[in-house]
């Protein structure tokens, strides 16, 4: 099938976009990276999810994570439809749209990462592009996958959020728990030793009383 799994190095796809033809793992560097397709151009939910996107653009950069959105239309539409985001904005329409947008208007790559919805079709009859999100670590293994229909918007607090975590988890030997927020106490890994986390947590380990009388809810401010 189609698509990429956690952990395979993401395609090194070649792709025309808003600034011209990049080759991927180039426009990365030695950044992280989030890719987020868009069902179509000129689109009412894809509109506010891009101007949402660009709003916050400097909380991803402050992340060392590059943006890249992806429809299913082509560099000319593209920039077109980046002057109505920008004017959801209030930004006005000359201002320019702070990452790029790759034309996939023939869908090659949007079937070779697996982004179509097949409930979703155009006046074709043609399936869609889902809203994908893709983040890419800096060695270019995909290290969160995120698929949402085409009819449902993403939230972006929440993107920023798991960036936070795999950002903290790739340095750490912790785990974040549900609602976890930057800040807040982590879990240490199962695979560390009492000994071992005592030594690598500094500011202590506790842990929960369990009915069970496992002790596997570790907890730490890494």
């Amino acid at each position: 099938m189609p698509g990429i799994l956690l952990g395979d190095v993401f395609p090194n796809f070649e792709a025309e976009t808003t600034i011209g033809k990049i080759k991927f793992h180039d426009f990365l560097g030695n950044s992280w990276g989030i890719l987020f397709s868009h069902p179509r151009d000129f689109t009412p939910v894809c509109t506010t999810e891009l101007a949402c996107a660009a709003k916050i653009s400097n909380e991803f950069k402050k992340r060392n994570v590059k943006m890249i959105a992806l429809s299913i239309d082509s560099v000319a539409d593209h920039l077109d439809w980046s002057k109505d985001v920008m004017a959801f904005n209030s930004d006005g329409a000359d201002s320019p749209l702070p990452f790029p947008i790759i034309a996939d208007d023939k869908r090659e790559l949007s079937v070779q990462l697996g982004m179509l919805d097949p409930d979703e079709l155009d006046k074709d009859g043609i399936p869609l592009t889902a809203r994908c999100v893709f983040v890419i670590g800096p060695d270019k293994k995909m290290k969160l996958s995120i698929l949402y229909p085409a009819t449902t918007g993403r939230n972006f607090d929440e993107l920023l959020r798991v960036i936070d975590s795999l950002q903290l988890t790739a340095l750490k030997k912790v785990a974040t728990p549900v609602d976890w927020k930057p800040g807040e106490k982590c879990m240490v890994i199962p695979s560390l030793s009492d000994a071992e986390a005592a030594e690598l947590f500094p500011n202590g380990v506790t842990t929960k009383e369990l009915p069970s009388g496992k002790k596997y809810l570790r907890y730490t401010q890494p």
